[in-house]
């Protein structure tokens, strides 16, 4: 594969785009443009690769494959009709096409859906006399198409299935946090693997398993397979250099201790499902208990708490509840340390009787939600701390 810079959108959960662009220049991005639900950038094809298989924060990478003005239906299947699809996969492979749009002056997204896929579709007809079928659920090959005002932007998944599908949960329980949150809200807490961390409402360990494959330097996307795997120009002999380099860079074990916990014998069954099959179970230490029941594993460190989202009223009165029992814990027992919540209900700063010293933004899928920072320190200097730093 040539050296041919090209253009790629890497999109993310909302209000980690911040992280994600650091990332990318961690990995070796140089030119990137953040935009509301991700980072753009421009990369050789072996770039888009490594991001694939590196990236802790992104939901995909897309390959922007053209854009083209438009004024009517008929100028965005011309320019659709134009690109050599056929020059990137087979007509053997099935589709789909998806589109989104913003400002765009066109009534219907729908026939614009099936304008895109017929002009893929003749083109595959016209040099091939065969045409890719049509797969709504599991495609070979996804497009996407993006028309604002003016511009129709046509791109080709490189993924697949989205990136926090890491390919090692053998269970098919729902996580109530997609794993590229977690990873970027361990980014947004400035935890780093020379950190102990403490996650005490677990659930599935998915916050704790993200800090156990960042400190190991586990590649999040090594047990998984991509759509750029199925292109035509895909580079295998590249791909697995690729995939050797990153593994031969893992540390055989943690520099700081992961601890994990959970009331729920069920979720503490599931949490050691899912680090035994990701290869960290030895990296975290697991337990069933209580969250008031903790001790502080250590003088300092870094707590990650997601507790549940109130959706029944009952749920609502029993965290009005528990809020005011944490805070009181926290100063009790946590001395020293910083602790982030994670939390879609706005009475957590009141109720949990501390201030909180930074108030992120952030959406779990559609739900927006805040990270509070809580420092926790002694004596009365606490609120005035944080009230400070806010």
């Amino acid at each position: 594969m040539d050296g041919t810079q090209r253009r790629f959108f890497a999109p993310c959960p909302r209000g980690l785009e911040g992280v994600l662009e650091q990332e990318l220049h961690n990995l070796g991005v140089p030119a990137t443009s953040k935009t509301d639900g991700g980072v753009g950038f421009i990369a050789p094809w072996s770039t888009m690769y490594w991001v694939n298989l590196k990236s802790h924060i992104a939901s995909r990478v897309l390959w922007e494959v053209s854009r083209s003005a438009y004024k009517t239906e008929d100028d965005v299947y011309r320019a659709a009709y134009a690109l050599d699809w056929p020059d990137l996969f087979a007509p053997s492979q099935t589709i789909k096409v998806k589109v989104s749009a913003r400002r765009c002056p066109l009534p219907s997204l729908d026939f614009l859906t099936l304008r895109i896929k017929d002009a893929v579709c003749d083109k595959f007809v016209a040099t091939h006399h065969r045409r890719p079928s049509v797969d709504t659920e599991r495609p070979h090959i996804k497009l996407d198409a993006f028309l604002d005002a003016t511009t129709v932007t046509f791109y080709l998944d490189t993924s697949g299935e989205p990136l926090f599908k890491r390919g090692y949960r053998i269970t098919s329980v729902e996580a109530p946090v997609r794993e590229n949150l977690a990873a970027g809200i361990l980014r947004l807490a400035g935890w780093t693997p020379t950190d102990v961390l403490l996650d005490p409402m677990c659930g599935g360990g998915t916050i704790a398993l993200e800090a156990a494959m960042m400190a190991r330097r586990i590649p999040p996307g090594i047990a998984r397979h991509f759509a750029f795997e199925r292109l035509l120009i895909h580079d295998a002999k590249l791909w697995g250099r690729l995939r050797e380099a990153a593994l031969a860079n893992r540390l055989a074990d943690v520099p700081a201790a992961i601890y994990a916990s959970d009331h729920n014998p069920a979720m503490v069954k599931i949490a050691q499902r899912v680090f035994q099959g990701a290869g960290v179970v030895v990296d975290v230490r697991l337990k069933q208990r209580d969250i008031l029941d903790l001790e502080a594993p250590a003088e300092q460190g870094v707590m990650v708490i997601n507790p549940p989202y109130g959706v029944r009223l009952s749920q609502l009165d029993e965290l009005a509840a528990l809020y005011p029992k944490l805070g009181d814990w926290l100063k009790q027992r946590f001395v020293g340390w910083r602790a982030y919540v994670l939390t879609g209900d706005a009475r957590v700063p009141k109720l949990i009787g501390l201030a909180p010293s930074k108030r992120l933004p952030l959406f779990n899928g559609a739900l927006e939600c805040r990270l509070y920072e809580f420092l926790i320190v002694p004596g009365g200097a606490r609120r005035r701390l944080g009230e400070q730093r806010a």
